[in-house]
Parts: C-alpha cells; sequence; structure tokens
C-alpha cells in the first residue's frame, strides 16, 4: 500500500462515515454530534482493486491556539503533511461556508494532490451545493454518499492515476522487508511476528494519562492529548517496533482506548459507544495495561477494569503512572504492593509496574514486564507432569468428603493456552467447593511459574454414567417381544 489517503474537512461532513465503508469495517464512531473523532485513525482501505491507507482526521477548526480546537487542528494539519492525496470533504446539502474557502486555501498550499469531494451527494437537494464547490478552485468535485456507497467508481477514477504515480516512484527503491517465515513452511514460526504483532490495549479512568504513555512509547505526539479528562474517544491502534536498549524489537499494536467511568455516570450516547469501542479493545487483545494514577490508585472502578481483563481471559499488566511527582516513593510502592495484593486477588503474581509518561521512567521495565505476561499466558505444561503436580496436591492436602462421599481426582491435563486452561477427571463434580478449586488454582500459579494470567480450571465427571448400561437388558426384552409376536 504505497498511497496513503487523508480524508479532511469541517466537522460532521460524513470524514468517518466514508472512513468505514473504505475500510469495510465500522471502525471510526459515528454520530450526528460534530466532532466526534479528535485523534488520527489509520485502516486499510479496498476501493475495487486499489489497495491504500486511509487516515481519519478531526473536523478543521477555525483555532490555532492551545486550545482543544487548536490541538486537534494541529494534528490534522500533521495527517496532511504525511498523506500523499488528501481527500477535502464538504457538505453538498449545507453548502459552501467561509471556512470550508479557508481551508481549501490551506490544503491548495501544503498538500501536492488534493481531491475535492461533495459528500452527502444523493437526491436532488445536494445540486446547488455541488455547483457551489466549484468556486473553491480546487476541480470538479466527486459527487459521493459515503453513507449509501455512492460515488466510489467516481473516486477510484481519480485516485488510480495517482496511485501508479507512487509506485513507479518506488519501483527504484530496494524495499527493506522482514522475512519471519521460511516459503517451504520449515521452521517454527516465531509467536510475535510483523504479521501478527502483540496486540496490547491500555486501559483505565479517564485522565490517567494512556494517551501521554502511548506518545512517549512511540516518541511522537502521535495523539492527542492534553489536561481535559475524556479527551480519546475512538480506541486507537497504532503500531510501532518497540525496542529494548538492547536494540531488540518486537512488532506490538498498541490500542489507546477512551477512559472508563462508572457505569452509572456514562449517560450521554457518545461515552457510551466510547467504552463500548474500548471493551471491544481488550476483548481483541493480547495482554492489557491497566493504568492507574498514582495520586488516587486502585479506586472501585480500577478494580473493575482489571476485574474484567480477568474475566476476558487477557494477560495484566498494572501500571501505576505519574510517579514522577511522588515524594515518598517507597513508602507509597509498599502501599501499592500490599493494596494490589488485597484487592486483586484474582491477579495474584502480575505485575505491578512504576512509570512516568511524562519523563518515560519504567518504559523499558513496562515492555519487559508485557512480554513476559504474553509468554506466561502462552505457556503449556506437559501431561505427565501435570498428573505428578496433581498426585503431590492430593497428599498435601486431600479434597473434602461432602455427605460422606469422598471426591476422587483422577487425571489431569492441559486443554488450551491464551490463556491456560486445564482439565480434572474427578468423581462428583458438583460437590467440589470452590475454595479446593482456588487451591489448585494458586498451586499452578506458584508451582509452574504462571503469576498473574487467568488460569481456567475446569471439573470433569468421569465413569459416573455407563452409557452401555441396561443396554443389554433393553435388547433381551426386543427380542422377546419380537418372538412373541410371531408366535
Amino acid at each position: 500500500m504505497s498511497l496513503t489517503l487523508a480524508i479532511v474537512g469541517r466537522p460532521n461532513v460524513g470524514k468517518s462515515t466514508l472512513f468505514n465503508r473504505l475500510v469495510g469495517k465500522r471502525l471510526a464512531l459515528v454520530d450526528d454530534q460534530p466532532g466526534v473523532t479528535r485523534d488520527l485513525r489509520e485502516g486499510e482501505a479496498r476501493l475495487g482493486d486499489l489497495r491504500f491507507t486511509v487516515i481519519d482526521t478531526a473536523g478543521l477548526e477555525d483555532a490555532t491556539d492551545d486550545s482543544l480546537e487548536g490541538r486537534m487542528r494541529r494534528l490534522t494539519e500533521r495527517a496532511v503533511d504525511m498523506a500523499d492525496v488528501c481527500l477535502f470533504m464538504i457538505d453538498a446539502r449545507a453548502g459552501l461556508t467561509p471556512t470550508d474557502e479557508m481551508f481549501a486555501e490551506i490544503l491548495r498550499k501544503r498538500s501536492k494532490h488534493v481531491i475535492l469531494a461533495a459528500n452527502k451527494a444523493e437526491g436532488n437537494a445536494a445540486d446547488a451545493g455541488v455547483l457551489e464547490a466549484y468556486n473553491l478552485g480546487l476541480g470538479e468535485p466527486v459527487r459521493l454518499s459515503g453513507e449509501h456507497g455512492e460515488g466510489m467508481t467516481d473516486l477510484y477514477a481519480h485516485l488510480m492515476p495517482l496511485a501508479d504515480a507512487a509506485e513507479e516512484a518506488q519501483v527504484d527503491e530496494a524495499p527493506v522487508t522482514d522475512i519471519e517465515l521460511d516459503e517451504d513452511g520449515e521452521g517454527e514460526a516465531p509467536l510475535i511476528t510483523d504479521a501478527k504483532p502483540l496486540q496490547v490495549a491500555v486501559v483505565g479512568r479517564p485522565n490517567a494519562g494512556k494517551s501521554t504513555l502511548i506518545n512517549k512509547i512511540m516518541g511522537e505526539d502521535r495523539l492527542l492529548t492534553g489536561p481535559e479528562a475524556g479527551i480519546t474517544r475512538d480506541a486507537i491502534s497504532l503500531r510501532i517496533d518497540w525496542a529494548d536498549p538492547d536494540g531488540d524489537s518486537t512488532p506490538m499494536r498498541i490500542f489507546d482506548t477512551a477512559g472508563m467511568r462508572k457505569k452509572a455516570k456514562v449517560q450521554e450516547k457518545l461515552e457510551k459507544l466510547s467504552v463500548s469501542d474500548g471493551l471491544r479493545a481488550v476483548k481483541f487483545a493480547e495482554v492489557v495495561v491497566v493504568l492507574l494514577d498514582a495520586a488516587i490508585p486502585f479506586e472501585q472502578q480500577d478494580l473493575r477494569i482489571a476485574d474484567l481483563a480477568e474475566r476476558e481471559g487477557r494477560a495484566v499488566v498494572v501500571a501505576v503512572n505519574k510517579w514522577d511527582i511522588e515524594e515518598d516513593k517507597q513508602d507509597k510502592l509498599r502501599d501499592l504492593k500490599e493494596s494490589f495484593e488485597r484487592l486483586l486477588p484474582q491477579l495474584r503474581g502480575a505485575p505491578l509496574i512504576t512509570v512516568s509518561a511524562k519523563t518515560g521512567r519504567g518504559l523499558e521495565r513496562l515492555r519487559a514486564a508485557i512480554l513476559r505476561a504474553h509468554d506466561v499466558w502462552n505457556r503449556r505444561v506437559p501431561t505427565a507432569a501435570l498428573n505428578r503436580w496433581l498426585t503431590a496436591m492430593l497428599e498435601q492436602h486431600p479434597p473434602p468428603a461432602p455427605q460422606g462421599r469422598r471426591i476422587k481426582l483422577r487425571y489431569m491435563t492441559q486443554v488450551k493456552t491464551r490463556p491456560p486452561g486445564f482439565v480434572v477427571m474427578c468423581s462428583h463434580p458438583d460437590k467440589m467447593p470452590a475454595s479446593y478449586s482456588r487451591y489448585l488454582v494458586n498451586g499452578l500459579r506458584e508451582d509452574f511459574d504462571m503469576p498473574g494470567t487467568p488460569i481456567r480450571l475446569t471439573l470433569r465427571g468421569q465413569g459416573d454414567k455407563n452409557p452401555y448400561k441396561g443396554r443389554r437388558k433393553k435388547n433381551a426384552g426386543a427380542l422377546a417381544k419380537h418372538l412373541k409376536g410371531r408366535a
């Protein structure tokens, strides 16, 4: 995908709707309220046989100060500089506005190629707005309807010559590629590759510093940040090769999510959509970084978010941000560890890392903790070792005998990873108390070095029901009835 297309325009002209249409998925949040999109979102677009990268941007505002609108505009201007082609969208039904004319002049100076698109152009009501678009001096406007998919053929006709030119410009360049798999399929592919990077989601309450942390990891101001709480709305994914001090890099895709408040406080439709988008990122992630504010750690909402990640079966890393402003660090760290063990027993042994998104301290330890958590999440234990361990656990602490009926644990095996899942064949699995299951899970964590990762333990009955029991008697009765009928 050599061509990069940035969709720009005023708020609420339909940029995110067209973005979703081009990528074929509902990745960007869409609402009638203007100004929904704030960050840059990239996607792999497909239009006929044309493949390219498309960037959804925030609505251009007439603001150049350090306000939220001004920061959003600077981020959009950065996307314009990054892109090969800019698709400048206007609302054909609303007609041309002075703001459109001002931004058209800016794009004419900053972008090499500008395609003018009149969106919402379905029906005769948009004819006047389409004619007005000629006044911008950007050529013939493309009539589009991002909602209904109209005008895609015309857009393809404008993009194809530009895509061909971009490919011809790269013919003489020697592409550098990292080949992870043999063509013949020999050898084993590594767990984390460029084709399948490690999926990491950063979640937490609003204003915990999630976007600032990811910007520091990326080494650039890629996400919109500021003192206001709740700036991030979309779950934005960013691709990075995160390197350690020795130069060893790991391909990752990091998801920045919207801050999650208590469910009772989430009333507006847009915030509900943002939280839902963040929850979807958690479900698709492999490792979830729960980011806490050092000033107010382990509040009730933090515990709910961490418990959500555990219930979804994700590997969890707890990071405490804003550590640079803490004065008594040793006492604070001791209190954090004590609170972590007491309030989140289901994540016993999970890494607790102190970081500063502002200064970058602790990022190396955070990277190592993420890789360690992912390794444990993928761990597989041999069946023979499991059954030797089970025998020792039974000798140390036999299972109870509810109502005088002794529970026999006969056999144990691991049936899955990501997260590790185990099955124990036993008698009377419905009689097994939850405390004994926790005893086995805690033993698995300690003896097989699986701290913090969710462990799924299933008790399954064996030999309680014989499928052939009574069949001989039933067959004998049927034969007697048959013989009696013949007589």
